[in-house]
């Protein structure tokens, strides 16, 4: 009963725990599996099918050469820690202490956990956009916190900033804003983040942002809250090397945060993987150390990858959304008759060869109505791949 319990507090409990107690697969290993036994292209899961950066890859060979093999301090090596406070300072201007106000975790999904654990008790309120990556409905109801979103509606995927006003009140202890955005790949607009931090001041909340993407943005630079008047003392934020350098089966992430907030979002982590991934810290260390080239040409050659990808979708008669940023694009299948994306994702493997996620997966069951025709494609593929993809999927216009 501990166990079902344990699911059943997750947002998703009754999706993933059968009545017999068994685990279920969720959509996402669903449609992985149908691509392994159809030998469909994948364009489910967002990880790259491509290796990082040849300098990063080699500064993880000769660590692991080195001895750099066993546990690293619980803070994280000193030498990514310096790493990560150098990179926020050259990239946003963003000063932290590497000692006190930098923690490395394992991946961001850790650093989520840790951080909504930490700062939460049983009823407070902790706000997302809907979509929303579907580990955070899972660590919210694990926490017994209370979940309260915010419609992204197509096409633009933009907050309203009535509903944001309504949702966060006296009861939100946290915030949770990611961008860009996994699964629609929007970029919130300045007067959003700073609305954002005007409601945390009125309201006493505490911010945490998810900015895993934060160097694959398209045409427009990434703003992190942290960077906004009166933001950084109340912001907890998250990201890691995984999307950056294409190294996403890793797991290294970090939190930089006011020392007061950090020292709480380590109490917990340590008893979660207490550390990880040794020789992997100091080789994306290199990472985050860099020209600005590398981070330009990553950005620019996802872009193309999302251009064909979109051009390939709009010509199997798809309405197709242009993402700002990230991994993902989505895709409204209703022009082609088609009302039911979760149906049809499971057919697009027999149908055109191809695997995708419906974007009800990333919706509370109550909301599923107004996402019910739309699915998600990653485009962080080769382009090869793409290119056979788009080929094939032409095949659902006919």
């Amino acid at each position: 009963m501990a166990v079902r319990g344990a699911w059943e507090r997750t947002a998703r409990g009754a999706m993933l725990l059968g009545s017999n107690g068994q685990l279920r697969p969720t959509i996402f290993a669903e449609m992985s599996a149908l691509a392994a036994t159809t030998g469909a292209i994948n364009l489910g899961q967002g990880f790259p099918d491509e290796d990082g950066p040849r300098e990063v890859l080699e500064a993880a060979r000769q660590a692991i050469s080195d001895g750099v093999n066993q546990y690293p301090p619980g803070r994280g090596m000193p030498v990514l820690r310096e790493a990560i406070a150098h990179h926020q300072q050259r990239f946003y201007g963003l000063q932290f202490n590497p000692d006190t106000e930098v923690l490395v975790t394992a991946g961001a999904t850790e650093a989520l956990a840790a951080t909504l654990l930490a700062l939460t008790e049983e009823g407070d309120e902790v706000v997302t956009f809907e979509p929303f990556y579907d580990s955070y409905a899972a660590i919210i109801g694990l926490s017994k916190a209370v979940h309260v979103t915010v419609p992204l509606r197509a096409p633009d995927f933009q907050p309203d900033h009535d509903d944001l006003r309504a949702a966060i009140t006296d009861r939100t202890r946290l915030i949770l804003v990611n961008d860009p955005h996994n699964p629609t790949g929007t970029v919130l607009a300045r007067e959003t983040l700073e609305l954002i931090v005007e409601l945390a001041h009125e309201h006493d909340a505490l911010i945490v942002t998810d900015e895993v993407y934060e160097h694959l943005t398209f045409g427009m630079p990434h703003i992190p809250i942290a960077t906004l008047p009166g933001a950084r003392e109340r912001t907890l934020s998250i990201s890691s090397g995984g999307k950056t350098f294409s190294t996403t089966g890793w797991k290294i992430g970090w939190v930089t945060a006011p020392s007061e907030l950090l020292a709480a979002v380590l109490a917990v982590k340590q008893f979660l993987t207490y550390v990880n991934g040794a020789p992997f810290q100091p080789a994306i260390a290199v990472g985050l150390k860099l020209p600005d080239a590398y981070f330009r040409h990553a950005a620019g050659a996802l872009q193309g990858k999302r251009d064909l990808l979109a051009a390939g979708l709009a010509k199997a008669g798809f309405a197709v959304s242009h993402p700002q940023g990230g991994y993902f694009l989505i895709a409204d299948a209703a022009p082609l008759g088609f009302t039911n994306a979760a149906e049809l994702c499971r057919r697009l493997p027999a149908l055109v060869g191809v695997v995708a996620v419906p974007v009800t997966a990333f919706v509370r069951e109550e909301r599923a109505e107004g996402y019910s025709s739309l699915i998600r494609f990653a485009y962080c593929k080769k382009m090869e791949l793409l290119e056979r993809a788009s080929a094939q999927l032409k095949d659902l216009a006919r």
